[in-house]
C-alpha cells in the first residue's frame, strides 16, 4: 500500500531506513515540515498520522504504509487557512517561524485529544473530561520547542481556537 500524505498517495521508499520526515520532504516535496534536532526532542517535525501527532523524524516511512499523514500543507491553504493557522497569525504566535508548522500540527491534535477526553499529566481529575487550562495546554505542547520564546502567543492562539470551537 502507498503512504497517503494530505490525500495524495506516494509509493513506499526503496530504502526502508528512510524516516517519514525525510520521505515527506524529499519524496513528496512538502517542505513545510521541518527537520530540527532529528532526535525527537524539538517537535519541529510534528505531523498527524491518523489524526495522532507524531515526531516524523522518529518514524520510518515504511511503518506508515496505508496510513493517512497530514502535514502543515494539509491543514489549510493560502486561500483557505485552517482556524489554527489564522489564530497563529492573529496572535503573532511565531517569530522566526521554523517551529511553527510543528506547533500548529501539535496544537491541532491537542484540541482533538481534549475533545476526545484524553487526559494528560496536567489533568487534575482523570475520571472527568479535561479542562483546557493554561497548564493543560503547556503540558500538551511541551514536546514542541520554540527557540524564539513565542510561548505566550502560541498559548493565546490555541485558546482563541478552543474558545471559537466551544
Amino acid at each position: 500500500m502507498p503512504i497517503a500524505i494530505n490525500g495524495e498517495d506516494y509509493p513506499l521508499p526503496a530504502d526502508p531506513r528512510t524516516s517519514l520526515l525525510d520521505f515527506i520532504r524529499r519524496e513528496a516535496g512538502l517542505t513545510g515540515t521541518k527537520k530540527g534536532c532529528d532526535h525527537g526532542q524539538c517537535g519541529a517535525c510534528t505531523v498527524l498520522v491518523g489524526g495522532v501527532r507524531i515526531n516524523s523524524c522518529l518514524s520510518l516511512a515504511v511503518t506508515n504504509d496505508g496510513e493517512e499523514v497530514t502535514t502543515i500543507e494539509g491543514l489549510g491553504t493560502l486561500a483557505a487557512p485552517a482556524a489554527m493557522q489564522m489564530a497563529f497569525v492573529a496572535q503573532d504566535a511565531f517569530q522566526c517561524g521554523y517551529c511553527t508548522p510543528g506547533q500548529i500540527c501539535s496544537a491541532t491534535a491537542l484540541l482533538e485529544e481534549v475533545a476526545a477526553g484524553w487526559p494528560s499529566d496536567a489533568t487534575a481529575d482523570l475520571g472527568a473530561a479535561p479542562e483546557l487550562t493554561d497548564e493543560e495546554i503547556r503540558e500538551r505542547m511541551s514536546g514542541n520547542l520554540c527557540r524564539c520564546g513565542a510561548y505566550a502567543n502560541i498559548l493565546a492562539a490555541i485558546r482563541e481556537v478552543a474558545e471559537e470551537a466551544a
